[in-house]
């Protein structure tokens, strides 16, 4: 609700604080995705989540990936030949 009594055009005049009245709200449109896309937004940020803030998931992936990473460009170096 705060984010939208920010961004609405509440139609007033002069020195009059806008307030939240029932007829204001009662008339506000307030557009959302439909179910189907709320919970694929939502699996998404569940996602980000648990990789974010999830110590026992993301950070061991990334452990893992970089750790394949170096593994490879180790390997490269160990098998490189020199021209004779």
């Amino acid at each position: 609700m705060y984010y939208y009594y920010q961004i609405i055009e509440w139609n007033v005049e002069g020195g009059t604080i806008k307030r939240l009245y029932n007829t204001n709200l009662s008339k506000t449109i307030i557009a959302y995705p439909p179910l189907s896309e709320q919970q694929r937004i939502i699996s998404i940020l569940d996602k980000f989540e648990s990789l974010v803030n999830d110590l026992s998931e993301g950070l061991p992936a990334e452990i893992a990936a970089v750790q394949e990473q170096y593994e490879y460009y180790r390997n490269k170096l160990l098998t490189f030949k020199r021209k004779s």
